[in-house]
Formats: structure tokens, sequence, C-alpha cells
């Protein structure tokens, strides 16, 4: 079981909003466990910082853990933390993980769910992907842009997105479909079910349980490369509380660090949609 009694949990009480302090933790976790941890850099934002992660292990197996895609939702920053140091102190068999805390950098900064882009507009990282039911202009940032090609040159597998906050599990289809069913359904009830265990939350179908979004990166990356890809949900506020984030990451770690160990270990080759589209079916909303 992860350790909560960390340096992280200091770190994460005085200095989680500030994309800085990230960096910094993330070099000292490199620095003090260089046989199995090193620094990885996606590739430079919008707001021209570059976008590390930590990758580590050194099995056959890619998988991927994202936090913040919205850069409000620190809280999630915290969970791919705790993800990163459980990992560090005991290394996924078989798996070579790649744990990327912040994608949004300036949102993150500024507590700001949406990222400005070379547009000088501001956009929802998680509705800037492509898919088969929506964004006509996808990868206006440079972040979503980097993950996607991030998740190819890897040749991911198995990947978790970290959000905040009504708490649950997702697998696609998220999207605005007439049968958001997939063909895999029957093997994401049974991740979810795993990912699931020590937090107790709901989980199913996206659309179905939280609503429709189109362009999200779990749909994206199931879709585009058949990914086996969950959307956690974690806790119960945008702005937790110490005790809140200790909560999060004693309750989501073991069950992400599960999830991944239960996935395929090959991408799956069913991931064509077939549901049809349903525009009315999409809701605006800021919630995830």
């Amino acid at each position: 079981m992860f350790d909560l009694m960390t340096p992280f949990l200091v770190f994460a009480a005085v200095q989680m909003s500030n994309y800085d302090h990230v960096v910094e933790y993330l070099k000292r976790l490199t620095n003090s466990n260089p046989h199995v941890a090193q620094m990885i850099n996606l590739g430079v934002s919008d707001s021209g910082q570059p976008i590390y992660g930590i990758k580590i292990g050194n099995g056959p197996t890619p998988t991927l853990v994202v936090g913040t895609h919205h850069g409000n939702e620190y809280g999630s920053t915290a969970v791919a933390m705790g993800v990163a140091e459980s990992l560090v102190q005991n290394p996924m068999p078989n798996q070579t993980v790649y744990v990327v805390p912040v994608l949004n950098i300036l949102g993150y900064n500024s507590r700001n769910r949406y990222e400005r882009a070379q547009d000088n507009r501001f956009y929802d990282p998680n509705r800037d992907y492509p898919g088969p039911c929506g964004t006509p202009t996808p990868f206006r940032l440079r972040s979503t842009r980097a993950l996607a090609q991030f998740i190819h040159d890897r040749n991911i597998v198995t990947s978790a997105t970290l959000h905040t906050y009504s708490p649950g599990v997702f697998y696609p289809w998220g999207l605005s479909a007439r049968d958001p069913r997939t063909e895999d359904d029957s093997t994401y009830i049974e991740l979810s079910r795993v990912a699931t265990k020590y937090s107790n939350y709901p989980y199913g179908n996206s659309k179905d349980l939280l609503y429709a979004a189109d362009g999200t990166y779990d749909d994206y990356s199931y879709w585009k490369h058949g990914i086996w890809s969950l959307l956690f949900e974690l806790g119960h506020s945008h702005s937790p509380s110490m005790n809140n984030i200790k909560e999060m990451i004693r309750v989501n770690v073991p069950g992400i660090r599960d999830y991944l160990a239960a996935a395929p270990v090959q991408r799956s080759n069913r991931h064509e949609f077939k549901g049809g589209c349903d525009a009315r079916s999409r809701r605006r909303t800021i919630l995830e």
C-alpha cells in the first residue's frame, strides 16, 4: 500500500498551485531514484513552458497517467503525483508507466479550467481532440497536440486521465452518440470494477452516467488507437482541502495501479465507432 507519510504531502499542502514546484518535485523523484525513473518532455506548451512528466520502469507494456487537462482541478495533479511516488517506491512489473501531472500549465498556474492558444483565445483542453461526432477544428492547443503525438510515438496501450469533481470512473463512449456502447464494454466494466475497489466510486459509460461531451482525450485515444482509457473523476470539490487530498490519494492510487495491472497488454482491435452521432445529446458544462 502507498505510504501517505511521504514528503509529497508536505509539497502538496504548500506548493500545489505552482508548476515550477511540480517540476522541482519530479526532478527530486528522478534524482533520488535514477535506476527506475527519469524525466520526460512531451513538448512546449502555448505558454512557452515544457510539459514535463516522469517515466517509471522499463517493462514492455507502455501505460500513461495524465492529470490536469483542466487547470483548476489541482486535486488531479496531487493524485497523479501520488501515483508517481507510489510507482517509484514499487514499480509495476512488466510495464513502463509515464505520468504527466500537469498538461494545462497556464491554467494550472492561474487556477483556470481553460488554456490560451496562439490565437490568444482560451480553449477547453478536454474538448480539443478529434472525434467522430464533433471538434471540427481540433488541436488548437500545443498541449493536446503534444499528448496526441506522445501516445502515438510511445505506443501507449492503457491510460488514465484524472479530473475533479464528481466521483466516478467512466469509460467510452462519452461523446454525443445515439448508442454509447462499445464492443469492449464487458472489458471496460471489469476494469472499472478493479479501479474502484478502494474508492467505491460509481462507474459506467461516460455519456450515461455523466454527460455527452465531444473532443475528449479518452474517447479520442480509444477511437483513434484502441487505447484502453478510463476517466477518473476524483473527490467532491475543485478546491479540496489537505485532508481531502489525502483521502483522494489513499483511495485512488491503489485503484489506478490495479487498473493498469489488469488492463490487456495489447490495444483493442474493436474500437470502431458505430453508435451514430446525436448533437442534441451534447451538454455544455463546466463540471468535468
